[in-house]
């Protein structure tokens, strides 16, 4: 199973942040990698927390003959076409396309499998436990609503 996070808190040159979402969903199709399952739209809070504007988070199951070095340069890519301008860590964002897990592939080098901050994410395991309850993260061995269970209550997220 191949995992893609998408979360965005600026709407960079659209009306509205789910619209860009939408784009980078439009443009993930565009690149050969296809959505077979996507999760609802989540609004979060910014972690770590901050006064920067709440995001708009969801997971995505795809497809794609990309090895998972290229499907991220891939994913690096469609940011920057949509306006991602990378600054800082944790700066807002017009669009955000995340690698979570390639197939269950363990990697330390890059790009790093599964996302190492993952687990530890409401805004990625509300959405991924919606879509795929019995993924298990490949390192931890736990599924997505064990890892939930154990998340920080402080980060809050809400379903759109």
């Amino acid at each position: 199973m191949i995992l893609i996070g998408l979360g965005a808190n600026l709407p960079g040159r659209f009306e509205t942040v789910r619209q860009a979402l939408d784009a980078a969903l439009l443009a993930l199709g565009a690149a050969g990698i296809a959505i077979e399952r996507r999760s609802g739209w989540y609004e979060s809070a910014p972690v770590p927390a901050s006064d920067q504007p709440w995001y708009v988070n969801g997971v995505a199951i795809v497809t794609t003959s990309l090895n998972a070095a290229a499907l991220l340069r891939r994913l690096h890519e469609i940011e920057e076409s949509l306006g991602r301008i990378r600054s800082v860590p944790n700066a807002p964002r017009t669009i955000d396309l995340d690698l979570l897990d390639f197939n269950g592939q363990l990697s330390d080098d890059w790009p790093i499998l599964p996302h190492p901050r993952m687990h530890q994410r409401r805004f990625v395991l509300d959405p991924l436990a919606e879509i795929a309850p019995s993924w298990r993260h490949p390192a931890l061995r736990q599924s997505a609503a064990a890892l939930l269970a154990s998340v920080d209550p402080a980060q809050i997220t809400r379903p759109l």
